[in-house]
C-alpha cells in the first residue's frame, strides 16, 4: 500500500520531545550534533546528512557532524562559502536541491570524504534569530529529485535544531577547541617563525611532523579529532594552544608597531612586492634557493613590522625539482605533483565577489591564471597558477615547474608574473602605490601599471610613462652575465604584442626599453635593462655590489661618471626569527632583555651578548652542532638505503661524523662561480688536515645544481665522490635535496661557514647571516655581504679582497689563501682550549660576530631601510627633501 504525502510529511517532522531527548543524550554539543544528523537522516530517509557550521571568521564552513561520510572528516573538511554545494546554501541563504551534485558547477569534490558514492543533494540554511549558523545537507545514492515539500519540511527541520547548533557556536564547542585552534594557526604561515606555536605541532605527532616535512595542514588533515583532542589532554596542551593562539591574535591585531609610526602613506596604497618565488617554508615549495629565501624572509619582517605589503608570486605545481645522487654522485630530477589541499591557500576573492581568474593577450592564445591567497602574519601573498581549464596545453603547464623550459616559458611566466600580478591585484581593489620588483623577472608589470594609468585618467603612454617610475622600485641580484633574461624580438612581440597595442607604441619603441642601445636591432631585450630605465629607484643588495652595477651598467648612462650612475644598495639581512635556533632564542631572552626581537635592527640591543658566561653560549651552541650531527647521518643512511648501498657502508654512516672535530659547513647554489671544489686544490694536504687525530676537520656539503648547468653538477660530483674515497669517507658527508630544512640545521649547528666564491660574482649572499645569528663563525671571500662585515676579528677571511684578470691565477691564490687561513688562524684558535675546556678566543670572536653582526645583517633592518629610503618616498610620504640648484 502507498504512502500518501501528507502521511510521509508528517512523519518527516521533528517534535519538541525529540529535540530535548537529543539535548539531554548528547552530553557535549559534539555529540548532539551527531544525535540530530542521525536523526534527520533517519526520518528524512537518506543515505547521508551533515551539519556544516561557520566559523568565528564567517567566510568558512567545517564539518562538524555527518552520518555517512568519513568520520576522518568531521573536524577536518573545510570549505569558504564560494566553494562547493554547501557554501552556495550559505552564500545565498537559501536551499538548494540537486538531483544529481556531481553536474553542478559549484560541485566540489573532497576525496576524503568518500562522497563519490552519493548524488543526490538538498542543503536548508541553520538560521537562529536572524543569523545564518551554518548549514544542513541530506544526500543519497540514487539521483533524487526533492519535492517542495521535502524542502520546506527540511528547512522546518533546521530551524528547529538551529538553536542547538547557535549554542554550540556560542560556547565555541562546536568542534573541539584545540582542533579549531590548531587549523587556524596552521592556515597562516606565522606559526614558521614561531617556536610555541611549532612546538605544538611536533608534539601532537613527533614521527608523522617529521615525514610531512612539518607541514601542519598535512598533519591536521590526517588526524581525527578525536585523536587530536587524545594528545592534547595526554600533554596538556589545551592551554598552550590558548595562549599561541591569543598571542597571534594579538600579533594581528596590535597597532603600536613600527609600521604605523612610520609607514601610514602606505596603508590605503600598499606596497606591490614582486618576486619569481617566495621561500617561506618547506612545506610550501616555490622557491630554489637565495632569492627566494630572501623574498619570504623580506615579506615576513614586513609583517613583523607591521609594513602595508603584498606579494605577488607565482604557484609552482611542481615546484623546484627533487634531488637525488646516483651511485655515480651525479644529479638526477624529479619533479612531484604538490597538494594543493595540504598547503595554507585559499582561492583570492575579487571585487565581485568570485574567485579572480586573469587573462592575458597574446597574439596566439590568451593566457589564463588563477590567484591563490597565502596569509603570511599581517601580509598577505598572491600566486598566480595557469593551471585552469581554458587554457591551451601549453599554458596549463606554464608555472608547473620553477626555473623549468625555455626561453618562451620563461617569458610566459614573466608574463603572467608581472602583467597578470597587477591585474590580480586590481581584480581585488588593491591599488599599490609602490612597485617593488625584486629581480628582473617581474618587470612587465611597468607596462600594465603604465597601462592602466592611461586607462583610469585618460592619459597618452608618455605622460602615463613619466609618472609611473616614480612609484617604481627595482633591486637588482646578480652580477652574473647569465641571471639576466633576454628575450628575442620575435618573443617580445608575440607576448607583449597586444599589449604593446593599447599602449599606442611601436615595437621598436617597446624594444628599446629593453636594450642597452635602443636603436641597435640585433640587441635582445633585457628585463634588466627594463627594470633600470623604468624604476627611479634602483638598489643592489650589497655595497660591493652596488659598485659593481654601476660599473656594469654605466652604458644606459652616458656622459656619467661610474659614481654618477643612479644605483645605490640595501644591503641584504635575514628574519631573525625563521633562522635562529630555539635554544639561541632562550640565551638571548635570558640575555638581551625583554622583547629584544622586535628591536633586532637596533645595535644597542646586542651590545649585552659579551656579558653571557661563556659556557653557556659554548654549551648552547653544543647542543645545536649535536643536533646537526644527527640529522645529517640521519640524512645519509636514509640516501644510502634508497641507492641500496652495502650493510657495511650504512653502519659506517650511522656511526660518522664526531661532535668533536671542527664541523665546517658548505650549503648553496652549486654554480660554478661559487667554487665548491676550491678545498680540493691540494688534495695531499686536506687529507693531512681532515685526519689529524689531535685537530680533526669534518666538512659537511649540500646544495643543487641547475638541471641544465653541466658543469656544475661536475663539481657536484667531485664533492660527493669525496664520501667515497678512504681517506675522507668518515670526514666528508653530501646531504641530498638542499632545501629551508636543511639549510635550517646547517646554519645552526655548524662552528664555520664556508663560503668562497669568485669575487665580485656573489652580490650579497645571506646564508652566513644566519649562521651569525646561531653564533658561527664565517670563513669566506671577502665578497658580498662580508666585504663590508668583517672586521679582522668577527670571523676569518679568505684573500685581500683582490682580483686576478686570470682567473686560474685567481683561483689559485684563493685556494692558497684559504688552506693558509684554515691552517694557521682558524684550526688553531678552535682547538686552543682552557682548563675548563672552553675555547676561550674562539668564544670571544663568537660574541664579536653576534654584536657587531646581528643588528646590521637581519631583514628587520633591511625592509626598515627598504620603507624610509625607498617606499615611503615613492608614495610621496616624506616630510622634507631640498635639493641644490644644478
Amino acid at each position: 500500500m502507498s504512502i500518501s504525502h501528507e502521511a510521509m510529511d508528517e512523519n518527516l517532522v521533528l517534535t519538541l520531545d525529540e529535540i530535548t531527548s537529543l539535548t539531554k543524550d548528547g552530553g557535549k554539543p559534539s555529540d548532539t550534533l551527531m544525535n540530530v544528523v542521525a536523526l534527520i537522516a533517519s526520518r528524512f530517509r537518506t543515505d547521508v546528512c551533515s551539519a556544516y557550521l561557520l566559523e568565528p571568521d564567517r567566510s568558512n564552513l567545517v564539518l562538524a557532524a555527518s552520518l555517512g561520510l568519513h568520520a576522518r572528516c568531521i573536524g577536518a573538511l573545510r570549505m569558504p562559502l564560494h566553494e562547493g554545494l554547501a557554501g552556495l546554501v550559505a552564500e545565498h541563504v537559501r536551499p538548494v536541491a540537486v538531483d544529481d551534485a556531481s553536474r553542478h558547477p559549484r560541485y566540489k569534490y573532497f576525496k576524503e570524504s568518500g562522497e563519490e558514492e552519493y548524488h543526490s543533494f538538498l542543503g536548508v540554511p541553520l538560521i537562529d534569530r536572524g543569523i545564518l549558523q551554518g548549514v544542513l545537507v541530506v544526500q543519497t545514492k540514487e539521483p533524487r529529485i526533492f519535492r517542495d515539500n521535502e524542502i520546506r519540511m527540511l528547512a522546518e527541520a533546521a530551524d528547529q535544531v538551529a538553536p542547538i547548533v547557535s549554542e554550540a557556536r556560542t560556547l565555541d564547542r562546536f568542534v573541539a577547541p584545540a582542533q579549531e585552534r590548531l587549523w587556524s594557526l596552521a592556515r597562516n604561515v606565522w606559526w614558521s617563525w614561531d617556536h610555541d606555536c611549532i612546538n605544538l605541532f611536533r608534539d601532537l605527532n613527533p614521527v608523522r611532523w617529521r615525514e610531512l616535512n612539518q607541514n601542519p595542514i598535512a598533519l591536521l588533515n590526517e588526524m581525527p579529532l578525536s585523536e587530536i583532542e587524545r594528545r592534547a589532554t595526554e600533554l596538556v596542551l589545551h592551554s598552550r594552544i590558548n595562549y599561541v593562539y591569543r598571542r597571534r591574535q594579538e600579533y594581528l591585531q596590535g597597532d603600536r608597531t613600527w609600521g604605523a609610526a612610520n609607514a601610514g602613506i602606505l596603508r590605503p596604497r600598499p606596497v606591490a612586492y614582486f618576486s619569481a618565488e617566495f621561500g617561506l617554508h618547506e612545506s610550501l615549495p616555490i622557491y630554489s634557493g637565495g632569492l627566494g629565501v630572501l623574498s619570504g624572509d623580506h615579506i615576513k619582517s614586513a609583517s613583523d613590522l607591521d609594513i602595508p605589503l603584498v606579494g605577488v608570486g607565482l604557484f609552482y605545481g611542481q615546484g623546484y625539482f627533487l634531488q637525488r645522487l646516483d651511485e655515480k654522485g651525479w644529479q638526477r630530477e624529479e619533479y612531484l605533483q604538490t597538494d594543493i589541499k595540504q598547503l595554507p591557500m585559499q582561492p583570492a576573492i575579487g571585487l565581485d565577489g568570485q574567485p579572480v581568474i586573469v587573462e592575458i593577450a597574446t597574439r596566439g592564445a590568451a593566457i589564463r591564471a588563477k590567484v591563490w591567497q597565502v596569509k603570511v602574519g599581517r601580509c598577505d601573498l598572491f600566486l598566480l597558477d595557469s593551471n585552469v581549464p581554458g587554457n591551451a596545453p601549453e599554458d596549463l603547464e606554464t608555472t608547473s615547474r620553477l626555473y623549468g623550459g625555455d626561453s618562451r616559458t620563461r617569458i610566459r611566466q614573466e608574463l603572467l608574473l608581472g602583467v597578470g600580478g597587477f591585474r590580480a591585484l586590481k581584480a581585488m581593489g588593491i591599488s599599490p602605490g609602490v612597485l617593488h620588483l625584486n629581480e628582473g623577472h617581474s618587470g612587465f608589470a611597468v607596462f600594465e601599471a603604465i597601462r592602466s594609468r592611461m586607462e583610469d585618467e585618460g592619459l597618452d603612454f608618455y605622460a602615463a610613462a613619466s609618472h609611473i617610475p616614480r612609484e617604481v622600485v627595482f633591486t637588482t641580484h646578480t652580477p652574473v652575465p647569465a641571471g639576466h633574461d633576454r628575450f628575442s624580438p620575435e618573443l617580445i612581440e608575440e607576448h607583449l604584442g597586444p599589449l604593446r597595442d593599447q599602449l599606442g607604441i611601436s615595437q621598436e619603441n617597446l624594444m628599446g626599453f629593453g636594450r642597452e642601445h635602443p636603436t641597435d636591432h640585433g640587441e635582445t631585450f633585457c628585463m634588466t635593462v627594463l627594470g633600470l630605465k623604468l624604476a627611479r629607484r634602483v638598489n643592489a643588495v650589497s655595497s660591493l655590489h652596488g659598485e659593481v652595477s654601476r660599473a656594469m651598467w654605466k652604458g644606459l648612462y652616458p656622459g656619467r661618471s661610474e659614481d654618477a650612475v643612479p644605483i645605490g644598495h640595501i644591503t641584504n639581512g635575514v628574519h631573525v626569527p625563521s633562522w635562529l635556533a630555539p635554544q639561541m632564542f632562550r640565551l638571548y631572552d635570558r640575555h638581551l632583555g625583554v622583547d629584544w626581537q622586535k628591536r633586532s635592527g637596533s645595535k644597542s640591543t646586542w651590545e649585552a651578548i659579551e656579558t653571557v658566561d661563556d659556557g653557556e653560549l659554548w654549551e648552547t651552541h653544543l647542543a645545536l652542532k649535536a643536533r646537526l650531527l644527527d640529522f645529517a647521518r640521519n640524512r645519509a643512511v636514509e640516501q644510502a638505503e634508497r641507492r641500496t648501498e652495502s650493510p657495511e657502508s650504512i653502519r659506517r654512516l650511522r656511526k660518522t661524523l664526531s661532535p668533536d672535530a671542527l664541523t665546517i659547513g658548505f650549503a648553496r647554489r652549486f654554480a660554478t662561480y661559487k667554487r665548491a671544489n676550491l678545498l680540493l686544490k691540494d688534495i695531499e694536504r686536506l687529507a693531512s688536515m681532515v685526519n689529524d687525530p689531535k685537530r680533526p676537520v669534518q666538512f659537511l656539503f649540500s646544495g643543487k645544481a641547475h638541471p641544465h648547468d653541466e658543469p656544475g653538477k661536475r663539481v657536484l660530483q667531485q664533492i660527493a665522490e669525496m664520501m667515497r674515497d678512504s681517506q675522507f669517507a668518515e670526514k666528508f658527508l653530501f646531504i641530498e635535496d638542499y632545501d629551508i630544512n636543511v639549510g635550517r640545521h646547517f646554519v645552526q649547528g655548524v662552528d664555520v661557514w664556508l663560503n668562497n666564491p669568485r669575487r665580485p660574482l656573489e652580490a650579497s649572499g645571506t646564508s652566513g647571516q644566519k649562521v651569525v645569528l646561531n653564533g658561527g663563525l664565517n670563513l669566506s671571500v671577502l665578497d658580498g655581504w662580508w666585504a663590508e662585515a668583517f672586521d679582522g676579528l668577527n670571523g676569518f677571511a679568505i684573500g685581500k679582497g683582490r682580483t686576478h684578470s686570470n682567473m686560474d691565477v685567481h683561483d689559485t691564490r684563493d685556494g692558497e689563501d684559504l688552506y693558509r687561513v684554515l691552517s694557521g688562524e682558524l684550526i688553531p684558535l678552535f682547538y686552543d682550549r682552557d682548563r675548563d675546556g672552553l675555547p676561550r678566543g674562539w668564544i670571544k670572536r663568537m660574541k664579536r660576530t653576534i654584536r657587531t653582526l646581528g643588528w646590521r645583517f637581519n631583514a628587520d633592518r633591511m625592509v626598515m631601510d627598504y620603507t624610509q629610503k625607498c617606499y615611503v618616498p615613492a608614495a610621496g610620504g616624506t616630510s622634507s627633501d631640498i635639493r641644490p640648484l644644478c
